[in-house]
């Protein structure tokens, strides 16, 4: 089966730690041949289908030089395919929206396409919680400055976020000393014209912000739990948290278990979620990581779980 994979450039890749890679790797060890191209590569024009710039891809081993370009095709109709797989990092911006449509055009053509790209857009990471919202903490989404104060009043410690960032990024906690609140929620809000979402401060983040991953609707056994360092809030591995491999707590796997088949229904094949202490925080369905993480520490192989479920829903 041909497999294309939609990333980030492949020069940018960290292959040591990058989940992508473990997948191609796994798919080709199995007879799969890999392809990619990025998002800047799909085109659609009336009377065609949706087509792409394609690299075939041959994984060499080495960790310099990880992949050879085995011939490239340059107008390769997605339905051609065996399936798509989009793995492009966020920000889910208006770029990524529009390839959504082009990838459910895609579909529309014959193209099987992991996540779909109408899942992709109906769920998006910080704000698809909502849904769920009784395995959350108190939680505020909003553009109203008077709101966040009185939240705040109410709460004493909270957590302030962007709705569109990743890895940490505009992260800012404040504590009952109120300090520096207006001008982060200035910033946040940009002069309240963008929603934020505020939640109370959950302490047991010191133990570890946990990426529980779902494929298929079937639960990973571990999480990585991703543990601040050096006085940090935030527990992302690109904010500098240390990841720790752990099996779920029964708490995890509740959470786990109620969304996992709810949201592979709605064609979500991969999904990470991200629970602190008890409460569910984010549901990542864009590019969900730490597959290399969870095999490197346990030896539970969730590359070769992916490509199972890949090869499963692809024949389905």
């Amino acid at each position: 089966m041909q497999i294309l994979f939609i990333t980030d450039p492949l020069a940018s890749f960290k292959i040591y730690k990058d989940s992508t890679f473990a997948m191609m790797r796994e798919a080709q060890r199995r007879g799969h041949e890999v392809m990619a191209c990025e998002r800047k590569d799909l085109i659609w024009q009336s009377g065609q289908s949706v087509k792409a710039r394609v690299k075939r891809l041959r994984l060499t081993g080495e960790d310099d030089i990880w992949f050879e370009v085995h011939g490239v095709l340059d107008a390769c109709a997605l339905h051609s395919v065996g399936c798509v797989v989009m793995r492009q990092d966020p920000p889910f911006d208006s770029e990524y929206f529009y390839a959504t449509h082009l990838l459910e055009q895609a579909e529309r053509e014959g193209a099987q396409v992991f996540n779909k790209p109408r899942a992709l857009r109906d769920h998006p990471e910080k704000l698809a919680i909502l849904e769920f919202a009784q395995f959350i903490s108190p939680t505020l989404v909003t553009r109203n400055l008077d709101a966040v104060r009185a939240f705040h009043k109410h709460h004493r410690d909270i957590i302030l976020k962007p709705l569109d960032g990743m890895g940490g990024t505009g992260i800012f906690r404040v504590k009952d000393d109120n300090l520096n609140l207006g001008a982060i929620i200035e910033m946040l809000t940009h002069d309240g014209t963008q929603t934020v979402m505020v939640q109370k401060f959950i302490p047991e983040i010191d133990q570890g912000d946990k990426r529980v991953l779902v494929i298929g609707g079937q639960v990973v056994p571990y999480a990585l739990a991703r543990i601040p360092q050096g006085g940090e809030v935030r527990g992302n591995l690109a904010a500098g948290g240390k990841g720790v491999a752990q099996a779920l707590s029964a708490r995890d796997r509740e959470i786990a278990e109620s969304l996992g088949p709810v949201l592979a229904e709605r064609g979500l094949l991969l999904v990470g979620l991200d629970v602190i202490g008890n409460c569910l925080t984010e549901i990542n369905v864009t590019s969900p990581t730490c597959f290399q993480e969870i095999f490197d520490q346990t030896g539970f192989d969730v590359a070769a779980m992916f490509v199972d479920a890949l090869e499963a829903a692809a024949t389905a």
